[in-house]
């Protein structure tokens, strides 16, 4: 049995929330992965309350659960819970395969590291995307201030004063008075 045919890669990015700058999966979505019921999930993490400190794992605020429920459109399943959930960190997660000792939470383990890993690398390549045009944005702004300086001085040169002119071609000169 391999981890490809527990679940699909595509599963489990979906179940990866941006929670506190972190990115978390919910207590919900993995004891639904690892095949057992939330409840279990949770009374396994309490069991072993030293694995898992704060850093690995956090409980939801109300405010953050109903944003997180605005979000997802998550549908509150026979009443809703009573408790916020927990967050999973990645090491998080990676604990909980040590907790949860199934062949089915070892595979499923596997898959969500790698989910993780592509995005972290997904993030890495954006994050040199967006660097390089912030680059190539203040190299054109150098640009546009050296071009707008030509253009000044070009204006400059072209709206000169005008000094008085003398005219070209034979003149006469004035009639003196009494002449």
């Amino acid at each position: 049995m391999t981890e490809n045919l527990v679940v699909p890669l595509e599963v489990i990015e979906r179940r990866i929330y941006l929670i506190r700058g972190q990115k978390v999966m919910l207590d919900q979505d993995l004891a639904e992965l690892y095949g057992v019921t939330t409840g279990n999930l949770n009374l396994a993490v309490r069991r072993n309350k030293v694995r898992f400190p704060e850093d690995f794992m956090f409980q939801l605020s109300a405010a953050e659960m109903k944003s997180l429920l605005l979000q997802s459109a998550r549908a509150k399943e026979r009443g809703g819970r009573r408790t916020p959930p927990y967050a999973f960190t990645e090491q998080g997660v990676a604990m909980l395969s040590s907790v949860l000792k199934s062949q089915r939470a070892v595979l499923v383990n596997i898959v969500i590291m790698r989910a993780f890993v592509k995005l972290r690398e997904m993030l890495s390549t954006h994050r040199d995307v967006l660097r390089k045009v912030e680059e190539l944005e203040r190299k054109y702004q150098r640009h546009d201030a050296q071009i707008t300086a030509i253009f000044d001085a070009i204006r400059k040169l072209i709206e000169t004063s005008p000094r008085p002119r003398r005219r070209i071609g034979f003149t006469t000169a004035p009639a003196k008075p009494g002449s």
